[in-house]
C-alpha cells in the first residue's frame, strides 16, 4: 500500500513508556494498524488520563458507554439519544480519586466492571476480539435502561493506533476503531431498540486513550462508517481528528475501506461554527486524501466543572456527504453516512 504519511509505521509490540513508566519511549513514536503499545505508565500524577469510550451508530439511535480514570476522578457512564425525536438519557457514576475504576496496560486484555448506585457497567473482549458490553442503569427519569450489545472484530479489520508526542514527558496513545460492525438491543422503560440485522445496519466506536496530558487542551474528533456511494458492498469508514496534534508531527487521521486503513498525515481542515453547531461541519485534507461534511441532526451540549476539571464539548451527530480517496487512488462518494464530529475545550 503505497506512503500517504511520512509517520513511522510499527509491526511490533512495543512499551508507550520508557522502564519507569515516566517518559515517552522514543521506540514507542509513531503509528500501527492494529494495538501494539503497552501504556506502562508510572508516576506524574494528575497528568496520567485513561480510559475506553465506545459508541454504537444504530440510525435514529446513538449509544455510547465510558469508563475513565484521570487520576482525581474516575467516570463510567452510559449515554444514549434518539435522534428522530431528540430524546437522551443515561446514567453515570463519579469516583474521587478514581476509587474502583481499573483500565489494563492494553485495551481489552482483560474485563473492565463498575457498578454503583443507579449503574452497572461491563465491556469483555472474546477470543475473536469482539467486544461484548452489557450494562444496566436507571435513567434520568426513574425508567430502567439495558444494553447488550456485541461490536465485531472481522478478521483483518485494521484500527488507527498513534502516539502523540508533546515532549518526552507529555504525550498520548490512542487507538482509534471505525466501521466495526454491531449488534444487540438497547432498552429504556418501554422503549426497545435492536439493530445489527442487514435492514438495521449499526457500526461500532472505540477510543483508547493512555497518555500524558497537558491542563489545558482543545480537540476535534470524528467519525462514522457506511457504504459508499453507488457500491453498497464497500464499507468506508472515517476517523478525523485536529487541534491536539497540531505540531507534534502526527496525526490520529485516516479512512477504512473494507477494513483496510489508508493513514493520512496531514492536518485537516475544519470549518464549523462553535455558536451555531447544528450547521454543516466541513473536513477537508489539503493534500486531496477527502472531503467530507458532517449535517448534523443532535447537538450533545456538555459541561462539567468539578474545580480542577472543566469541560465543554458540543458532539454532534448526523450524516456524512463528500467523498474520499484511499492508498491505491480509488475515489469513493459518500451520501448519507451516519457519524459524529466534536470539539472539546477542557482544563483537566
Amino acid at each position: 500500500m503505497p506512503a500517504t504519511t511520512p509517520e513511522p509505521e510499527l509491526t511490533t509490540r512495543v512499551d508507550l513508556a520508557t522502564p519507569d513508566g515516566r517518559r515517552l519511549n522514543p521506540a514507542a513514536r509513531g503509528w500501527s494498524r492494529h494495538p501494539l503499545h503497552r501504556a506502562n505508565l508510572r508516576g506524574s500524577w494528575g497528568r496520567t488520563k485513561r480510559w475506553d469510550y465506545w459508541a454504537v451508530l444504530a440510525g435514529d439511535l446513538v449509544v455510547s458507554a465510558l469508563v475513565a480514570d484521570i487520576d482525581y476522578v474516575g467516570m463510567a457512564e452510559v449515554w444514549w439519544a434518539d435522534l428522530a425525536t431528540g430524546a437522551t438519557g443515561g446514567a453515570e457514576l463519579l469516583r474521587p480519586l478514581a476509587v474502583g475504576i481499573d483500565l489494563p496496560e492494553m485495551a481489552g486484555t482483560v474485563p473492565v466492571r463498575v457498578r454503583g448506585r443507579g449503574l452497572d457497567l461491563a465491556l469483555r473482549d472474546d477470543a475473536s476480539g469482539a467486544t461484548h458490553l452489557a450494562a444496566s442503569w436507571r435513567d434520568r427519569d426513574g425508567r430502567p435502561g439495558t444494553l447488550d450489545v456485541v461490536v465485531d472484530l472481522p478478521p483483518g479489520h485494521q484500527s488507527l493506533n498513534v502516539v502523540i508526542p508533546w515532549t518526552d514527558r507529555r504525550f498520548q496513545y490512542t487507538s482509534k476503531h471505525q466501521a466495526r460492525p454491531a449488534r444487540g438491543r438497547v432498552a429504556v422503560g418501554d422503549r426497545t431498540w435492536v439493530f445489527g440485522s442487514d435492514d438495521r445496519p449499526a457500526w461500532g466506536v472505540l477510543d483508547v486513550g493512555r497518555g500524558r496530558w497537558p491542563y489545558t487542551t482543545r480537540w476535534n474528533w470524528g467519525g462514522g462508517a457506511g457504504p459508499a456511494t453507488g457500491a453498497d458492498d464497500v464499507v468506508v469508514g472515517l476517523q478525523l481528528g485536529g487541534r491536539w496534534t497540531a505540531g507534534t508531527g502526527a496525526t490520529e487521521n485516516g479512512i477504512l475501506v473494507d477494513g483496510r486503513l489508508t493513514k493520512i498525515g496531514t492536518e485537516l481542515t475544519w470549518d464549523y461554527d462553535w455558536d451555531a453547531p447544528l450547521r454543516p461541519w466541513r473536513v477537508h485534507d489539503p493534500d486531496g486524501h477527502l472531503d467530507v461534511t458532517l449535517h448534523p441532526r443532535h447537538d450533545e451540549h456538555s459541561t462539567v466543572d468539578l474545580a480542577v476539571l472543566r469541560r465543554e464539548t458540543h458532539q454532534v451527530f448526523g450524516t456524512w456527504t463528500g467523498w474520499v480517496r484511499d492508498a491505491d487512488g480509488r475515489r469513493l462518494e459518500l451520501d448519507a453516512v451516519q457519524g459524529f464530529a466534536e470539539e472539546s475545550r477542557a482544563r483537566w
